[in-house]
């Protein structure tokens, strides 16, 4: 008894012992992955670019807030957790930041004093940064940011969350290594999808949503030798649509819509809502003509078997009532007739088909289609029901200044309503989605 009870102290000794080494030791910090002349400097626009393709202003800058200044609430299943503040301020930004620490904070995740940032930062896809944009962000950031004292509201999660030390645990499991390198050798042959490759697995970090997450809440990939790697994803509720399989619509759309869509979100097909406009608001629409080619190219190359083509649209030379004449399916002929509608069918003619038309095939570039539209079919239909409610606003962009908006119909139409219309947009036209419930849209109500 007496030698069980010696095992049994030795082991909690030696376990109190190996837990403040894990929450008082400093973590080691990843050192440069090239090595650059100390009197290295950016090429002017560098940092600027760097932070673009990095999409750094989508999370930290709140609403109607100064740039970069932080406190934006990013949603996550653990809780609220507030974005802080990255301008050059002394007091409540990152003025006093060495590079050093920089680095640090985008590949380890880990701010001066060894503080562990939540995985919020998605310091699991900057691990792939190149030392160049790391260094050019830096210098943005401290030279041409212009510093805000804004204190943010600090980050305050229930129990465990809010041990951060228990994220060193997190990393030992779902880190990998740093550095970027092509993950196959005919993609590190070909320089445009070496290209494309860097910025999706790195700055653009399209795995944080659009890739599964595993039981401890790690990307379900890192590269497209992972089974899991841009296979869909979810985030605050809303569906990130699978990007890699033959049916998807990344996949079936050409080369000049995947590039439309990224750049100016909208195509022929369809136009970007919820996250995905921020992304393409605040940084995708500066990709160079060279980035964005080279970033469809890999997605396109690492497509999950044979890549299908997508559903046609209807001849935009035509006029709408030709195009409406055109129409074959049961959905649309049921409701160009307009006889025995449903309830979901008639609040569609009420309060969608005058944009979006009975075909259900919208205007390219301007009212998305609703046939196969990955926000319609999605498994996850928070999406959907907060675009009902609350509408939604094309990004402003360069290429497409127009600021389209789709209004919101949360004071017009009840949850059963709400409920009824959805359903029948993911089961019209072809679309094979499960129903909406009244239990759904008063979940996402507000």
């Amino acid at each position: 008894m007496k030698s069980y009870l010696r095992i049994l102290g030795a082991l909690v000794c030696l376990g109190i012992i190996v837990l403040l080494a894990i929450i008082f030791v400093p973590p080691q910090l990843t050192k440069p992955s090239e090595q650059l002349a100390a009197d290295w400097k950016p090429a002017t626009g560098q940092g600027e670019y760097a932070m673009r393709m990095a999409d750094c202003a989508a999370c930290h800058t709140a609403e109607g807030g100064k740039p970069f200044a932080g406190g934006r609430a990013i949603e996550s299943p653990m809780g609220t957790i507030w974005a802080t503040n990255i301008t050059p301020d002394k007091e409540t930004g990152i003025g006093n930041w060495s590079l050093d620490e920089f680095r640090a904070a985008l590949v380890d995740g880990i701010a001066p004093g060894g503080k562990h940032l939540y995985p919020a930062m998605p310091y699991e896809n900057y691990r792939n940064l190149s030392e160049t944009d790391i260094r050019a962000m830096y210098d943005y950031f401290m030279n041409e940011v212009p510093a805000v004292n804004n204190a943010v509201e600090e980050t305050a999660l229930s129990f465990p969350f809010n041990q951060r030390w228990g994220i060193r645990l997190w990393n030992w499991v779902a880190l990998g290594t740093s550095g970027f390198k092509p993950e196959t050798d005919a993609i590190a042959a070909d320089k445009q999808l070496a290209r494309g490759a860097y910025l999706v697995q790195g700055p653009g970090h399209c795995a944080s949503c659009h890739s599964p997450r595993n039981l401890i809440m790690a990307e379900g990939g890192t590269s497209s030798q992972d089974d899991g790697f841009l296979s869909g994803g979810v985030i605050g509720g809303w569906a990130a649509p699978d990007l890699r399989g033959a049916n998807a619509p990344a996949q079936t759309w050409s080369a000049a819509d995947l590039k439309a869509y990224l750049t100016t979100g909208r195509n022929a097909h369809t136009a970007v809502a919820g996250e995905m406009a921020l992304a393409v608001k605040d940084s995708l629409q500066y990709m160079t003509d060279e980035d964005a080619d080279a970033m469809v190219a890999y997605l396109h190359h690492i497509a999950k078997g044979e890549r299908q083509t997508a559903p046609s649209i209807p001849d935009q030379s035509l006029s709408a009532p030709r195009q409406l004449d055109q129409a074959t399916d049961a959905t649309s002929l049921k409701l160009a007739k307009g006889v025995g509608l449903s309830e979901g069918e008639l609040l569609y003619m009420d309060n969608c088909a005058a944009c979006h038309l009975t075909n259900g095939k919208g205007a390219a570039e301007v009212f998305p289609a609703m046939s196969d539209n990955s926000l319609v079919v999605a498994d996850e239909k928070a999406g959907l029901i907060e675009t009902i409610l609350y509408g939604a606003e094309m990004p402003s962009t360069a290429k497409r200044p127009e600021k389209l908006k789709m209004p919101g119909f949360a004071e017009r139409l009840s949850d059963k309503d709400v409920a009824a219309l959805a359903s029948f947009l993911r089961q019209g036209w072809g679309n094979t989605a499960g129903a909406v419930t009244e239990a759904d849209v008063r979940a996402v109500r507000k």
